[in-house]
């Protein structure tokens, strides 16, 4: 099983961007939790970050062909505004798990509204680093389900 992540805009900074909403924890250490527990749950994990929209269409182009069985995202910023990336994301036939460190709905009014929400199996929100670690979880059991 092949379970693509997704870190959109600025997400590069995890560790360094504001704590207070996002913890301490960096990409890097968010990547290695998603490998290890991953490797548990018997899926092998890709981590892709950008801060190039053009570049995250593209990763998630490939993934309509690559044997990619679920995409876990976390677009960013992007989540608000990106039809583009909502888009390609629709062009995938895996399942879509949207998942947030902080919780959208709890921060600024922008910050509501995911345009990605609609095309996603679900969102996971607002547990920090669990949220990444859950959405595997979800991830892997909508492809078992199938």
């Amino acid at each position: 099983m092949k379970i693509l992540t997704l870190h959109g805009i600025n997400l590069n900074m995890f560790g360094k961007r504001d704590p207070k909403q996002y913890g301490t924890a960096t990409l890097a250490q968010i990547d290695d939790q998603l490998r290890a527990l991953g490797q548990e749950l018997g899926a092998e994990v890709e981590c892709f970050q950008t801060n190039f929209e053009g570049e995250m269409a593209e990763r998630i182009h490939r993934a309509h062909t690559d044997g990619t069985d679920a995409v876990i995202i976390n677009a960013g910023a992007w989540t608000h505004y990106s039809y583009g990336l909502r888009d390609a994301l629709a062009i995938l036939k895996c399942p879509i798990i949207e998942v947030h460190m902080s919780n959208i709905h709890a921060r600024e009014a922008f910050r509501h509204v995911s345009v990605i929400a609609e095309i996603a199996r679900g969102q996971i929100a607002g547990f920090g680093v669990d949220s990444y670690l859950l959405g595997l979880r979800a991830a892997v059991s909508a492809v078992q389900q199938g």
